[in-house]
């Protein structure tokens, strides 16, 4: 039993063989970190071909997936714990799969009634086939310019590129497809973006504060997320009490839109006329110093260690 907690021992999983290891490898020592001070037996590891007898020989165990990327947010990983029986925090394989691909959840979201960008999809084979050039006009004549271009199956912003102009177009597929072999282009929405975190800890999803992002930059990539000084967070966001309800609300219905669980991350613009608009969500939120969660988190009051200690016994509870 883990001393403090009256519960089998926590195993935070980290890592991966991802672009975002290093991401993933900070959000899991901090996790580690904060599940130990609250008395939790906490044991580390990796993706590797020993998870699954680590897994066998723990009697008692949860889960604390802090893989980002393909492999730890895709569903696959989380369809091998249920297929142990293991208890996790987070959402299950298919809603994972659904919210990981932006090709398909955004899709589902303006389904359901949510504002969204335009979104046009299109794999590698179908991009070069048919010819950048004829492709790039018809996308301009769609959408417009600026635009955004963006892997379909990544994280942590990479191989995302504002495009301005038609030239640009074809490096940015180029850039995106570095990092699979789907890309979308979505209509450039211009305003203040937003993430805003929703806990379920078993009596429905709640929203954390809006967390406002505004990098140095003026975009907010890979190197103004995890870069220290490079980007600044205001948590809550200087927003309107009105526009804060608005961010909550669209936060909560797309987490329970895609089916999501015990936390959830969902990034959104808000326009010109302070109205939210979905860009994606996110099922294993980065938990590191610049991420916006745990920021949120201590803008509402919360403790990391607290919160984090309340998701494991959410997910225990679920499983039993």
């Amino acid at each position: 039993m883990s001393a403090g907690t009256g519960q089998g021992p926590v195993l935070v999983l980290a890592g991966g063989l991802s672009h975002e290891r290093e991401v993933s490898l900070n959000s899991g020592r901090r996790v580690a970190r904060a599940l130990a001070e609250r008395g939790h037996e906490v044991i580390t590891a990796d993706l590797d071909s020993s998870l699954i007898a680590t897994l066998r020989g723990i009697d008692d165990v949860t889960v604390f997936p802090l893989l980002h990327g393909e492999t730890g947010e895709d569903g696959s990983l989380r369809q091998v714990l249920d297929l142990l029986d293991v208890p996790y925090v987070g959402a299950g394989p298919a809603a994972s799969r659904i919210a990981f691909d932006k090709s398909i959840a955004t899709p589902v979201v303006t389904e359901a009634g949510l504002l969204t960008p335009e979104q046009i999809a299109l794999p590698h084979d179908v991009f070069r086939e048919l010819g950048a050039a004829e492709l790039v006009r018809a996308v301009g004549d769609r959408l417009g310019f600026p635009l955004m271009v963006k892997p379909a199956r990544s994280g942590s912003a990479m191989g995302c590129s504002r495009v301005e102009q038609p030239a640009e177009l074809p490096q940015a597929m180029v850039g995106a497809y570095a990092y699979g072999d789907l890309a979308v282009i979505e209509s450039f929405i211009s305003g203040t973006e937003v993430a805003v975190g929703v806990v379920d800890l078993g009596s429905g999803p709640e929203a954390l504060p809006a967390v406002e992002i505004r990098p140095d930059s003026g975009v907010y990539d890979y190197a103004a997320r995890y870069t220290a000084g490079a980007t600044r967070f205001i948590a809550p966001a200087d927003i309107d009490e009105q526009t804060a309800k608005a961010c909550a609300d669209l936060a909560i219905r797309v987490h329970e839109v895609l089916g999501l669980r015990e936390l959830s991350r969902t990034d959104m613009i808000i326009s010109g006329d302070g109205v939210p608009v979905f860009l994606e969500a996110n099922v294993a939120p980065g938990m590191t110093e610049t991420s916006s969660i745990p920021l949120a988190m201590k803008a509402s009051g919360k403790d990391l260690g607290d919160f984090c200690s309340e998701m494991i016994m959410a997910a225990r509870r679920r499983q039993a």
